[in-house]
């Protein structure tokens, strides 16, 4: 398999950043830990990341992924995923569960806090997100009657009974340009607008989308590595075509690529994509001059483990001699996980 390209792809420029972002590192790293400590099954409420192999190999270990917090049995472990819960699912998981790990994403909690805090403040806020998407799913029903939920600005121009004043918050993982449109329209239709002071969009969508332009216009092809339902891996698809590549392809791994590419390719991967997936992909198209890597800025940010986590591992740790499989000692036993690879921990390389 790795030579159907040898000849063919002459180069292969590799988008830096890409892949895991700091939200993905968190919430992989959690389940992965709950996973060592629980015996199976443990259960998390929705995918934990939107990457269909991701999932399938926590299931291969004994994740059970579920759309109803009633699913779960009752004092079964269970985690919330990285795209941010309902608050009334967060209080039944509680009821539910004696451990629940919330994996939501930093940036996500800041949407929330925002949107609650401008809701109690009688503003009318104008969410920019996907519809159907389990982050706006969740970040709406934190103020439902408050937040009208757009996706374009020809919905901007359509809202009606508006009700002063007005908020714009955003979904995290939405493209650059097209939040830009649409920030824009609203702007002009509500001149006494109120915006965040710092972007909502995640720094990661916007690294990747823009590191990914620096590479698409030399390319004759670009792979874009992801699952479909990965909002962040379609924009960059979507970003690969505005900056004018004539060819890009979504794929969830190697196997998937066609067997025709040739000339230069562009790598990248989506946000929740392991970096195990880019290695098989750069291997299986076996450019002739090799991988250029193409970085435009270098990521340094972290997120700790959630607070419920970093308390659990501590107690385990403490009491090691219930057989609860989990020495005192280790990576997870530090209070500083940085050391600690998600894709390591997901792939089993990291010793229980």
């Amino acid at each position: 398999m790795a030579t159907l390209f040898a000849v063919k792809v002459e180069r292969v420029l590799l988008a830096e950043p890409r892949g895991f972002c700091a939200g993905v590192e968190m919430a992989i790293k959690a389940l992965a830990w709950m996973v060592r400590i629980f015996e199976p099954p443990v259960y998390c409420y929705h995918e934990i990341v939107h990457n269909r192999l991701v999932v399938e190999e926590f299931q291969r270990q004994g994740v059970v992924f579920v759309d109803d917090v009633d699913d779960v049995p009752d004092g079964a472990p269970l985690m919330l995923s990285a795209h941010g819960s309902a608050p009334e699912v967060e209080a039944a998981a509680a009821t539910r569960s004696r451990t629940v790990v919330n994996a939501v994403c930093p940036l996500v909690t800041k949407v929330h806090h925002e949107l609650k805090v401008r809701a109690s403040k009688g503003y009318t806020v104008v969410y920019v997100g996907h519809a159907g998407h389990e982050e706006a799913i969740g970040t709406m029903a934190v103020a439902p009657t408050s937040v009208r939920l757009v996706e374009s600005e020809a919905d901007v121009d359509a809202l009606e009974g508006v009700e002063m004043p007005v908020a714009l918050l955003a979904q995290t993982t939405l493209p650059h340009d097209e939040w830009l449109g649409v920030a824009a329209r609203a702007r002009e239709r509500f001149p006494e607008l109120w915006m965040p002071g710092r972007s909502d969009l995640c720094y990661a969508t916007t690294n990747r989308q823009a590191a990914l332009r620096a590479i698409a216009g030399r390319c004759d092809a670009v792979v874009v590595i992801g699952s479909a339902n990965s909002s962040n891996t379609v924009s960059l698809a979507h970003v690969a075509t505005a900056t004018g590549c004539a060819r890009v392809l979504r794929v969830n791994a190697a196997s998937e690529l066609p067997d025709d590419l040739a000339g230069v390719v562009g790598v990248t991967a989506g946000a929740s994509a392991p970096e195990w997936l880019v290695d098989e992909v750069l291997a299986r198209l076996a450019p002739a001059s090799g991988v250029e890597i193409v970085r435009t800025v270098e990521e340094q940010e972290y997120f700790p483990p959630p607070p419920e986590l970093r308390e659990l591992l501590r107690a385990v740790a403490s009491a090691a001699s219930v057989g609860l499989g989990v020495a005192p000692s280790g990576p997870h036993a530090s209070a500083d996980d940085r050391t600690v690879a998600a894709s390591r921990l997901l792939a089993g390389t990291v010793p229980a």
